[in-house]
């Protein structure tokens, strides 16, 4: 779905104020509610916009080790069983099919270096991965960054998603 400056200045503002009401968000940018709204349906029906849950931070609930997981699967059980088996394990926050030597990709949240070992030791005891290799992350620089490429997509002078008005 094409963007435009406008898609790019209201997804930015609510990226930072994500509990902003439409009507703030409309005083904020001068422009009419009724257009913040318009924009914010249509983007979020182009799925341009995924979600307005809140961001859960696992290291707050006590799962400070993040870590990735590379895994080969069993090719004879097929990715649906595996993926249905792996789901069942809390720790899993994504799981992505990918290309190389591995089959999929895993991000996992722990308790510590020990609780990995655990949660890697459950994955592997669901009889359907082969192989794991795990990297651990030491530390993130940043997370979920998305306005980098809602900039270059809209073709938006990265100064233009401040709140104000541009003009």
């Amino acid at each position: 779905m094409p963007t435009d400056v406008l898609d790019a200045r209201i997804i930015a503002l609510f990226t930072d104020e994500p509990r902003m009401s439409v009507l703030e968000a409309s005083h904020t940018l001068q422009v009419a509610r009724a257009t913040v709204q318009a924009r914010l349906d249509r983007m979020q029906k182009a799925g341009v916009i995924s979600g307005w849950g809140p961001r859960i931070d696992p290291a707050a609930l006590g799962y400070s080790v993040l870590a990735y997981c590379s895994l080969t699967i069993s090719q004879d059980i097929g990715h649906d069983a595996v993926v249905a088996a792996l789901s069942r394990i809390p720790e899993i926050q994504e799981i992505h099919t990918v290309s190389g030597e591995s089959d999929l990709l895993a991000r996992v949240a722990a308790r510590s270096n020990p609780d990995l070992q655990r949660v890697i030791d459950s994955i592997v005891a669901t009889r359907t991965i082969v192989r794991s290799s795990s990297v651990i992350v030491l530390n993130t620089h940043f997370d979920g960054r998305t306005l980098p490429l809602l900039e270059a997509a809209s073709g938006t002078d990265p100064a233009l998603l401040s709140a104000a008005d541009p003009a």
